[in-house]
């Protein structure tokens, strides 16, 4: 596994970003009325990122005291990638719809949807740096070879928790 790059995440925010926005006038204009986005939205996110934040406190001490199996580490790191797109693209489509209720701001309901929207960008940027932390932690050195010392970062696919079956 390679680690998740910053311009991926940014190209998921940018893509959703847009959808949620292209999304929020289209309800708009084919319903007459806007998106609805419920204060449960961001609280979901917010947890989401809590519980990464746990998990990487619980998988850092256990990698500490290397008691962690190889295809624990290397699922931790897949769910860990996954939460970072997945946060990526929750905050790219709120802040869409945050970007669409703004032009609407003078409007009692597209505000509180505005701050809504906007609370749930930052616990989707929340999930992103929680997720890229675990993903972190999940990291180790060397690929194990015979040949590795351990010592050369160059190769960044060789950083990656992987199971050795055999």
């Amino acid at each position: 596994m390679t680690p998740t790059s910053a311009r991926l995440l940014l190209t998921l925010g940018a893509v959703s970003a847009v959808a949620g926005w292209v999304l929020a006038d289209v309800i708009d204009r084919l319903a007459g009325r806007s998106v609805p986005v419920p204060w449960t939205a961001p609280a979901t996110l917010a947890i989401l990122a809590i519980a990464l934040v746990f998990w990487s406190f619980g998988m850092r001490r256990r990698l500490r005291e290397k008691r962690v199996d190889p295809f624990v580490a290397a699922r931790t790191a897949a769910l860990a990638m996954a939460a970072s797109r997945t946060g990526a693209i929750a905050t790219g489509v709120y802040a869409g719809f945050l970007v669409w209720f703004v032009g609407q701001w003078w409007i009692e309901a597209a505000r509180a949807r505005g701050f809504a929207s906007m609370a749930a960008v930052i616990a989707g940027l929340l999930v992103v740096a929680s997720a890229l932390w675990l993903e972190r932690i999940c990291r180790i050195k060397g690929d194990g070879d015979d040949d590795d010392d351990g010592t050369n970062d160059a190769d960044s696919a060789a950083d990656w928790v992987h199971p050795r079956v055999g």
